[in-house]
């Protein structure tokens, strides 16, 4: 904990953790109050910091005692301050910041004044989980410092664990079938470095599909033969079987569960059918799964993974946990994992050794209650963006699960210029062309996340509907 009683250096580093505070408008009291906030979400002013005295702190700032009295109450009434008789005031994150899933930075603390950005389907943290993680991990790591902190396929106990949850699902798992990697992103692209050796082959992707994998095949400058996946019909698997046959593909990229950014999720006979498509024709399945945990269905449902002889499962935490936690893995057979391990950049792709020990720490017996809520809120916050959505006249299909709802437009309506007119006004959403295998089509649709607040979507789709310009959403 930082102490900031003394005079001299420590005073000069609490006032340059304000930044130049004085300049902004309005009363000081209210002034200093902001400043402070913004030095603890910034990171200048770590949480639980010790506040100098009332009467060093009006030294130091050359502020008159009531003021800083004034901007002291603004910070305790809006919970950023703690003050116990004769302990002094510490800085502390409010409540209603650490026990929500949304980030901070979707509605900068819901400011009426604030930009939204809704381009992002993250959450936050668990924040009292992800701490107690945090100091287990601590302790742990312990004995990781006397060695090289070269972890290879990941930790054994993540490996172990990650194998454990497949085969308590139905896919039997050895430790040895795990590799740990930096993310879902960093898995496909290592994967794809191993496995898409000719570039004169097309890669199947689903139309739409998630941006961020849509980016790594086209730095690879990769050919993709797209598709389509529509919520509530999901995959067209004739049309599907016939672009293999007609193509020859020989790898295939599909998210089965709770499709980003679609929500479409995939039926059982559906699964069944590609996998039988792969072992016929050489297709090698890469099965996106990290949406899968985010099942919002009461109660969750139970169907299989994606899986067979040709099928590799691609997992992480970032979706369910936090996407600060920058821990993926990839389940497939031993020896392709050994091949893997081979790769030059397999190292580079590797989470750190303390991330994988925090992901163990959530990934284990803390889990089924952190899910439980999560899906808790997820479905409280979908539910309320489906009632604001229900009188516009756009049209949708309530996803089962994920973080998104897939917004179709009216007739008419530009997707890309909606989003550039609700810019304008403070809110920032993706329209449909982002996800679109081609850059071009899907002009009339729009991505929500419903990770912000219940306040957030309503002042979000408030904003959307004014924008749009037509009667019926007017």
């Amino acid at each position: 904990m930082v102490q900031l009683r003394e005079t001299g250096p420590v005073d000069t580093g609490f006032v340059a953790a304000l930044g130049d505070w004085r300049a902004r408008p309005g009363p000081r009291a209210r002034s200093l109050a902001t400043a402070v906030r913004e030095a603890v979400v910034d990171g200048r002013l770590p949480a639980g910091s010790r506040l100098p005295s009332e009467r060093e702190l009006a030294r130091v700032l050359q502020l008159s005692r009531g003021t800083v009295v004034a901007a002291l109450t603004l910070l305790r009434d809006d919970g950023w301050l703690a003050t116990r008789h004769g302990s002094g005031s510490v800085v502390r994150l409010p409540t209603r910041l650490t026990e929500r899933t949304t980030p901070w930075s979707q509605d900068r603390g819901g400011a009426p004044d604030a930009d939204l950005d809704l381009t992002l389907a993250v959450t936050a943290a668990p924040h009292e989980a992800f701490r107690a993680a945090l100091a287990r991990a601590a302790e742990r790591g312990a004995a990781l410092l006397v060695d090289s902190g070269v972890t290879g396929a990941g930790l054994p106990r993540l490996r172990e664990l990650l194998a454990e949850r497949y085969t308590r699902a139905g896919l039997a798992t050895r430790s040895e079938q795990i590799l740990v990697t930096a993310g879902a992103q960093a898995a496909l692209t290592l994967l794809l470095d191993h496995l898409h050796t000719d570039r004169r082959s097309p890669v199947v992707v689903e139309n739409p599909s998630y941006p961020g994998a849509l980016a790594v095949l086209r730095a690879r400058r990769t050919r993709l033969l797209a598709v389509p996946v529509t919520a509530p019909d999901g995959w067209d698997t004739d049309r599907l079987t016939d672009a293999v046959r007609r193509h020859s593909p020989r790898l295939a990229y599909l998210m089965p569960d709770f499709h980003n950014p679609t929500g479409a999720h995939m039926d059982g006979p559906t699964r069944r059918t590609i996998a039988s498509l792969a072992d016929r024709h050489g297709l090698t399945v890469l099965a996106d799964e990290t949406m899968r945990d985010l099942d919002l269905r009461r109660p969750p449902g139970t169907e299989p993974h994606l899986a067979g002889a040709r099928v590799i499962q691609i997992g992480s935490a970032s979706k369910t946990l936090w996407s600060g936690l920058r821990v993926g893995w990839i389940r497939a057979s031993a020896d392709l994992v050994r091949q893997l391990r081979l790769n030059p950049l397999q190292a580079q792709l590797s989470p750190p050794p303390l991330e994988q020990l925090i992901a163990a720490e959530l990934l284990g017996a803390p889990l089924p209650d952190l899910l439980a809520d999560r899906r808790d809120r997820l479905r409280a916050q979908r539910d309320h963006l489906v009632a604001l959505l229900a009188p516009t006249g756009w049209t949708y299909t309530v996803p089962e699960g994920g973080l998104t709802l897939w917004l179709r437009l009216g007739e008419g309506t530009s997707a890309t210029d909606l989003a550039a007119r609700a810019a304008a006004r403070g809110l920032a959403v993706t329209p449909g062309p982002r996800f679109a295998a081609d850059r071009t089509t899907l002009t009339r649709h729009l991505r929500l996340p419903f990770t912000a607040t219940p306040e957030t979507l309503t002042r979000a789709v408030g904003l959307l509907r004014a924008c749009s310009g037509s009667p019926e959403t007017a």
